[in-house]
């Protein structure tokens, strides 16, 4: 059964304990991503066009989806008229299907912690869905999206409910806010990451200026 398939590839990847196994979780499950999460009701890569377009006007200079894993929320941007979009993720396989969607004009293999491969004040925005959530992105990779993000522009993500405390996230929040590089615009309500399946799954999403 496809819900049941899901539920072991998402228990797979919350388990995997170090990049190098979480990328051999996603080489294994990229091939049936996308049809897998839409049998629980994913609703991140979707949602979060709807903050992005709050935010950002189109065409206003580069968006980045960070942590874009099979590519799906550029075709519904590249829809709302956003056609300047780069991905990044730690999967060359999930990539791979992000390229076969011709929304993206740039797409890089990076990992969120570490060093990101663009100059200071590069995009418009960053945006991140269903990537700082267990055994994934740590809370640390903040610091270098914020950094390619220019100012005025914006960093709206998600954070998975159970990560949001022990992951640290507020007091990376507090620590750029009281280093000058960003402002809190909104936070969400907590909300369902699957429409279907899982309804204990929590996520808030956070939508910063960075000043």
């Amino acid at each position: 059964m496809i819900v049941d398939k899901a539920n072991a590839a998402l228990e797979s990847v919350y388990a995997a304990g170090t990049p190098e196994a979480l990328e051999e979780a996603y080489a294994a499950w990229a091939a049936t991503y996308d049809s897998e999460t839409a049998s629980l009701g994913y609703l991140l890569p979707f949602l979060i066009t709807a903050w992005v377009a709050r935010y950002v006007p189109a065409g206003e200079g580069p968006l980045l989806d960070a942590g874009c894993g099979t590519g799906l929320s550029g075709p519904s941007l590249k829809a709302l008229g956003y056609g300047d979009i780069a991905g990044l993720d730690l999967s060359p396989d999930m990539l791979k299907i992000a390229g076969s969607r011709s929304a993206y004009n740039d797409l890089k293999e990076a990992m969120l912690g570490g060093p990101l491969p663009w100059p200071d004040g590069h995009f418009r925005a960053f945006f991140s869905t269903g990537v700082f959530t267990i055994g994934h992105a740590p809370a640390s990779g903040l610091h270098d999206l914020v950094r390619i993000t220019k100012k005025g522009g914006h960093a709206i993500f998600t954070v998975r409910d159970q990560v949001f405390e022990r992951g640290g996230f507020q007091a990376v929040f507090d620590e750029l806010g009281q280093a000058g590089k960003w402002r809190l615009v909104e936070q969400s309500l907590w909300f369902r990451c699957y429409a279907i399946g899982d309804p204990e799954a929590l996520v808030k999403t956070f939508v910063f200026e960075v000043t």
